[in-house]
């Protein structure tokens, strides 16, 4: 299945779920971050992170393989 047969009004709006949760857990880090509190960043961090994580393994069952670049 090539990635254009993948795309269609169903999977735009679940990744854009994925991306707007992955946003709200960001922006609840950054404030962490800024406010200096640890307790909430550690927590906002773990969220992130999940969010990220559920995002990749959504289009990981789709068949889209996210490669990330190597430093050189």
């Amino acid at each position: 299945m090539t990635l254009s047969e993948v795309i269609d009004d169903h999977f735009l709006e679940k990744y854009r779920a994925l991306l707007d949760a992955e946003d709200c857990a960001f922006d609840e880090l950054e404030h962490a971050f800024e406010e200096g509190d640890r307790a909430h960043f550690e927590k906002d961090l773990a969220a992130w992170q999940t969010a990220i994580e559920r995002k990749l393994a959504y289009l990981g069952r789709l068949g889209i393989e996210i490669r990330v670049a190597q430093p050189t």
